[in-house]
């Protein structure tokens, strides 16, 4: 038998790679690299082109502005004046009141509306009968325009010939002007919000609720466990991160409250948040510095505060979220 040392010399040793086949292989492992690894930033990148298009050059467009003096009919002309405009909105009184009522507002209409998405989910998530219906029914008052869901409630809390007075008259109860008056006001409107997001919060609960393994129920259900410590132990902690979500969207849809107040005032006051600006929102005040009194520097200035709020917000959740994971 011959050695590898005689095959070698005889040239019947088989040849290594040449460079070329080298040079080949090495450049098809990293293309297959790039192909796995880069994959994913090749789909995101469009997104990030368009949010640089439409997200990022209206904050850096509007912050700049917000640095100025410029009216609506003469965008093109502006007058320098550094922080002026936040100097000004942190001494104006309609500012801090319609910060308020964003908060309150916010608070009387989100907590309820989770509350209520919550436990119908809950009642979703067991079998029933038309269960199906429920569940697309749930669905409608998202579907409804704004425009004409708060017209709509905007007739039935009307002070002299609305429903709801008619039924408070009905039970000996004096009739509310729930338009005049600042707290009623906002709780019609909060009434608004709750009925057209509740029934989409409580589809995004009960898909979150069918994806918990049968297997924890089971285990809940024989250790004794009622259905609500089951709801309470296992269904809770199960959809926490779709609670968080929510909050969320919910905290950023109150900050940017604007079609319900509106439409709810019924004329100019629904710009002013009424006669005494007794539910205007934030997001009213930027409608009204911009476009009823043309000063388009102060708008801007409102558009950031809000902004600044919703970052301000997101910091505290995640220092308490920081919070209670170092305590546990």
């Amino acid at each position: 038998m011959a050695t590898s040392t005689t095959k070698a010399l005889t040239g019947d040793a088989p040849r290594g790679p040449s460079p070329d086949d080298r040079t080949a292989r090495r450049r098809g492992a990293l293309l297959h690299r790039l192909d796995i690894k880069g994959a994913p930033y090749v789909f995101v990148a469009p997104f990030f082109v368009v949010f640089a298009a439409f997200s990022f050059y209206p904050l850096v467009y509007t912050s700049w502005i917000s640095l100025h003096d410029v009216e609506l009919a003469t965008l093109d002309v502006m007058e320098w004046v550094a922080f002026d405009n936040y100097v000004e909105l942190w001494g104006d009184s309609r500012f801090w009141n319609a910060l308020q009522n964003t908060i309150t507002i916010g608070v009387i209409s989100t907590v309820p509306q989770l509350l209520m998405a919550l436990g119908l989910a809950h009642l979703l998530n067991y079998r029933m009968r038309a269960s199906l219906f429920f569940r697309v029914a749930s669905l409608v008052p998202y579907a409804t325009s704004v425009a004409a869901a708060a017209l709509v409630f905007t007739m039935i809390f009307e002070r002299d010939f609305g429903m709801i007075n008619w039924a408070l008259g009905s039970v000996g109860i004096d009739p509310v002007d729930w338009e005049a008056d600042k707290w009623p006001a906002q709780v019609a409107i909060s009434t608004i919000v709750i009925w057209r997001w509740t029934g989409y919060n409580a589809l995004l609960y009960l898909a979150a609720m069918q994806a918990i393994p049968a297997e924890r129920y089971e285990a809940a259900s024989l250790d004794g466990a009622s259905r609500w410590q089951q709801f309470t132990h296992v269904t809770v902690p199960g959809i926490r991160s779709t609670i968080v979500f929510t909050i969320v969207l919910s905290t950023i849809g109150a900050t940017q409250l604007f079609g319900e107040p509106l439409i709810f005032g019924q004329g100019p006051n629904g710009v002013s948040g009424g006669a005494d600006n007794q539910y205007q929102t934030l997001g009213l005040l930027l409608y009204e510095e911009g476009w009823k009194n043309y000063q388009m520097g102060r708008s801007a200035t409102v558009a950031w505060a809000m902004f600044l709020l919703l970052v301000l917000v997101f910091l505290v959740q995640r220092l308490v979220k920081r919070a209670r994971s170092r305590t546990s």
